[in-house]
């Protein structure tokens, strides 16, 4: 049993990892073209990843969506010895959608989102300090995405079999206030895609007692809108990225959006956000060591000099990720789907 727990993923996992990275939905032939094996050995090697919870295929947040909820950066300090039966608390609710144990000045770190302000007010300041357990809570509101983590690649693949899955880009769609609402029966969808982010039309429309045609037209149309787009995750300590670090910075105003988007072009960078407070910039990043960590503020310091790194937290383990529950070596053991629409409740 130890020696399955170390097993690192192999070279042929990790390249099938980033092939659906690229193309999250792709079929198993343009897959198996890519990777040069045939469709029934790419499904093979999916389905063995995906049974042992080594790697999955969710949700991520379209860059539209951005504009439509409350996303914040909260750090909670749990009371003496409180910090696990904190944690189990929080993974269960769906505006928690990442929870991160940190090693710095508080005890969590987690990811949320809401619906709107209010919705993260009424979270933040009347929900969380009443868990037991839960001793501060500290807000720091999104006020700008840089880029999010479903846009991380591990470049485990060549440059032809990069180029043989580039998807063409999608054309926005036109604002259409009727189908940019989301409904009942789209948040009912998307749960479902949190658990089984390649579960097939007909799937879906069993599921959810409808047609395979009305998923397919309310897929593509939530897809065309900018509100949903899908991610392959993995066990990152099994994958070579046992290190994930928080970087909060301070940016002067004025330079803050060309020194956000420099940072997305790094291929460490995870997250990196605008956010309210002292500290007005956040940087997540995904690496293959603690010695890493020193690395990258190095060379952080030495191409923006105006960006001012006040504090390093070193994520000491990942317990929920993008709705997946996970275990201390990263795998997915379930899944608690992300509603932000939902009334925050105590």
């Amino acid at each position: 049993m130890q020696d399955h727990v170390k097993q690192l993923l192999s070279e042929d996992e990790l390249a099938l990892i980033n092939a659906l990275q690229l193309r999250p939905r792709a079929s198993w032939t343009d897959l198996g073209r890519a990777l040069g094996v045939d469709p029934v050995t790419a499904a093979r090697r999916w389905n063995r990843l995906a049974e042992r919870g080594e790697a999955w295929v969710g949700l991520s947040p379209g860059p539209r969506l951005f504009d439509r909820l409350c996303l914040a950066f909260v750090e909670i300090d749990c009371g003496a010895g409180a910090a696990g039966e904190v944690t189990r608390a929080l993974t269960g609710h769906p505006h928690m959608v990442t929870v991160e144990r940190a090693s710095g000045a508080y005890d969590l770190l987690a990811t949320v989102a809401t619906r709107d302000l209010a919705a993260m007010s009424r979270y933040t300041l009347d929900v969380l300090p009443a868990l037991t357990g839960v001793r501060a809570v500290r807000a720091r509101i999104v006020t700008h995405m840089f880029t999010e983590g479903g846009r991380w690649r591990i470049a485990a693949l060549a440059p032809g079999q990069r180029a043989r899955l580039a998807a063409v880009p999608a054309v926005p769609a036109a604002e259409d206030r009727r189908a940019a609402v989301v409904t009942p029966f789209d948040r009912a969808l998307l749960a479902a895609l949190a658990r089984d982010g390649r579960a097939s039309h007909q799937a879906l429309a069993t599921a959810l007692a409808v047609s395979s045609a009305t998923v397919k037209r309310r897929l593509d149309q939530l897809t065309r809108l900018g509100l949903l787009s899908f991610r392959c995750d993995f066990a990152r300590p099994l994958g070579g990225w046992p290190v994930a670090a928080t970087f909060w910075a301070a940016v002067p105003p004025a330079d803050l959006p060309d020194v956000g988007h420099a940072l997305v072009r790094l291929p460490e960078t995870r997250n990196c956000a605008a956010v309210s407070g002292r500290h007005n910039l956040v940087l997540q990043a995904s690496l293959h060591s603690v010695a890493d960590v020193l690395r990258l503020e190095t060379q952080l310091a030495v191409n923006h000099p105006g960006l001012h790194i006040a504090e390093r937290v070193i994520t000491l383990r990942h317990e929920k990720l993008l709705g997946h529950v996970l275990d201390p070596d990263g795998r997915s053991v379930d899944v608690v789907p992300p509603d932000i629409w939902a009334a925050p409740e105590a």
